[in-house]
């Protein structure tokens, strides 16, 4: 079974996890754009029991476009978002694809609030793709 170690700029938060992700997406919404300074948001989603949490972090609530609300952790010293949680994903986290640091990790299979997207951006072929 495959490990990998995301963490925060300054190592202070991590998030290690076991098996490959259930989802790995891309995100075109504002928020995800204002969140990452990123034209978009690519994020793994893994199950809860799969993820061992490790440091301090200071949480931030947004609710989204469907009124449901969304946990991000944060590193309180460097900033980084390391993972967060959904209302809509009960039993799994999210990890920013960043966090990991890893050129060779999954792609994306889905590709969300394409509306969004900007007009440069191509998603990799073959994926679902929701508007």
């Amino acid at each position: 079974m495959s490990s990998r170690l995301a963490s925060c700029s300054c190592g202070q938060l991590t998030a290690q996890v076991s098996g490959d992700p259930a989802r790995v997406s891309i995100c075109h919404c504002l928020a995800c754009q204002r969140r990452t300074g990123s034209p978009f948001g690519q994020q793994a989603r893994f199950p809860r029991e799969a993820v061992v949490l490790q440091g301090q972090s200071t949480t931030y609530v947004r609710v989204g476009d469907e009124g449901s609300s969304i946990h991000f952790h944060f590193c309180p010293q460097c900033g980084a978002t390391v993972y967060y949680e959904a209302e809509w994903m009960e039993g799994f986290v999210a990890i920013p694809v960043g966090a990991f640091a890893d050129p060779g990790f999954p792609g994306p299979n889905i590709s969300v609030y394409e509306d969004r997207q900007h007009a440069w951006v191509v998603v990799p072929p073959g994926i679902e793709h929701m508007a």
